[in-house]
């Protein structure tokens, strides 16, 4: 079985890569930091690096940043890569894995979102806008594709223990944490199993919003 996880190089989209190759996946990782380097917001570059690597069973958008910026402060520019890197580089992973899947009838998306897309957050504009459009595509694209064979669903983390959150950031402090029932950040190895688990035992999920986000929003 073959996977192609974007944002492999660190974080959760390391940590999917390496869940899904300790299950006997073969795992294509495609990342702005490897040796060559894929830009997902490119839909060239990453319908090239998708056809290179043969049929694909399940295509998994990592691939993003993060950052708190009061809503004035969020120039043009800022929004829109912002969609582009997150919207846009699921849309263009879609567009190069999905005809295959149908032509198979079988395969499997999935995204990872956010509790912000659920929750929103102040400072998070941008951010939670690009992820809460992520959460209607995949509603979207499930409805259209599940008679063919092909499952579409979500996992929206909170705040995860991975470089992408500053050693400063607010979402570490121990206040915040203490808001959390489960007083701690989420692990990226446990966002890893929740993908794993709708590659391989949820089959009956379409549309589906996975939430391991420490309590964050229930």
């Amino acid at each position: 079985m073959r996977a192609v996880v974007t944002g492999a190089a660190s974080g959760i989209g390391a940590a999917i890569a390496a869940e899904l190759r300790s299950r006997g996946w073969e795992v294509t990782g495609l990342d702005l930091a490897d040796a060559n380097p894929i830009d997902v917001s490119d839909a060239a570059a990453v319908a090239r690096a998708v056809a290179g690597i043969g049929p694909v069973q399940a295509a998994i958008s990592v691939a993003g940043h993060y950052e708190m910026v009061p809503v004035a402060e969020i120039d043009p520019d800022r929004w829109q890569r912002m969609l582009r890197v997150h919207l846009g580089g699921l849309v263009n992973l879609t567009r190069a894995t999905l005809p295959g899947m149908l032509e198979r009838r079988s395969g499997r998306i999935v995204a990872i979102a956010s509790e912000l897309a659920v929750g929103g957050g102040a400072e998070d504009a941008h951010y939670a806008a690009a992820k809460g459009a992520i959460l209607g595509m995949v509603r979207s694209l499930a409805a259209e594709v599940a008679p063919s064979g092909v499952r579409v669903n979500a996992v929206a983390p909170g705040p995860t223990d991975t470089p992408l959150l500053a050693p400063d950031s607010p979402w570490r402090a121990p206040d915040y944490l203490a808001t959390l029932p489960a007083r701690r950040l989420t692990r990226p190895e446990e966002v890893a199993l929740c993908v794993a688990w709708l590659l391989e035992e949820g089959t009956f999920a379409a549309g589906e919003v996975l939430n391991p986000n420490s309590g964050a929003v229930i």
